[in-house]
């Protein structure tokens, strides 16, 4: 192994104890992981060194992924990935103006989310059958956005139940609360619903049918039947924040984004759907 590439993969490793040390998931540790090893791959390709890092470079490679036709979603993810590294190794302005050339196909590069319609009927199936859990489940990820991870990870001690209202403590893997966010009314009722009928000593807020903590592939699972997905949820909520006009500050923090810039997709696509209103109108 040539001393850049052992170069690399020791900056790799580095760069993924700090991801975990900064409570990033492990798909995001290893979403983030693959790309900076393969923007290393292509930097060693030019015979560039990785200690010379230029905003030049990110800008080459964010180029070379558009010519090469990459979704919008792995150039999203990129820019994310360069975005944590650059503060990684104590250099954020390496991303600061980076460009990516815009694309009139929104479908195509803003995040899939349910509308009015679609959430009405997703709302009624489950309701339909019955299944408290589920209902709960459901309600809150379609109320409060939070990633399907948090969710297993919730515990029935992070349900808040006050003269305020009711919310959920979201922790990090090692425990730490990472934010807190209040229930509607009505999540918020469904989720009392569900705990009136579980054993008191029960920890984890939601259980599989064995008895063991839910885990990400198993409500998967259940939503699949119900032809969703967490992430559409997730997106349905934040769009749904921003196209209301919660300013993209709190609709961040109520998302746990760490940065910004991926709330505004939300913006665009809400922007882009109200021309598309006017156009059909008075076209």
């Amino acid at each position: 192994m040539k001393q850049n590439e052992r170069e690399c993969f020791s900056e790799l490793e580095s760069f993924s104890s700090w991801l975990e040390k900064h409570n990033k998931t492990e798909n995001t540790i290893k979403t983030y992981k693959g790309v900076l090893h393969s923007f290393y791959k292509w930097m060693l390709l030019k015979n560039e060194y990785i200690d010379e890092l230029s905003k030049e470079h990110l800008q080459a490679y964010i180029h070379h992924l558009e010519v090469e036709g990459k979704s919008a979603s792995t150039i999203g993810k990129t820019l994310a990935a360069f975005s944590l590294f650059a503060h990684f190794i104590e250099k954020p302005s390496l991303v600061h103006g980076i460009e990516v050339r815009s694309s009139s196909n929104h479908k195509e590069t803003m995040p899939e989310h349910l509308d009015h319609e679609e959430r009405e009927k997703l709302l009624a199936s489950v309701k339909k059958d019955g299944n408290l859990r589920d209902i709960a489940i459901v309600y809150i990820l379609l109320h409060t956005g939070i990633r399907v991870s948090e969710l297993c990870h919730l515990d029935r001690g992070d349900v808040i139940q006050d003269e305020i209202g009711s919310g959920l403590i979201v922790r990090g893997q090692k425990g730490e609360i990472k934010r807190t966010i209040p229930l509607s009314k009505e999540a918020g009722e469904h989720v009392n619903r569900y705990l009136s009928r579980i054993i008191r000593h029960q920890e984890a807020l939601f259980l599989s049918n064995i008895g063991q903590r839910m885990t990400t592939r198993a409500v998967q699972y259940m939503l699949k039947k119900y032809d969703v997905n967490p992430h559409k949820l997730r997106h349905t909520f934040c769009y749904e924040l921003v196209h209301k006009g919660v300013d993209l500050a709190t609709v961040a923090q109520l998302a746990g984004h760490s940065d910004i810039n991926v709330t505004k997709r939300y913006a665009s696509l809400a922007s882009a759907n109200l021309k598309e209103a006017i156009n059909r109108v008075f076209a």
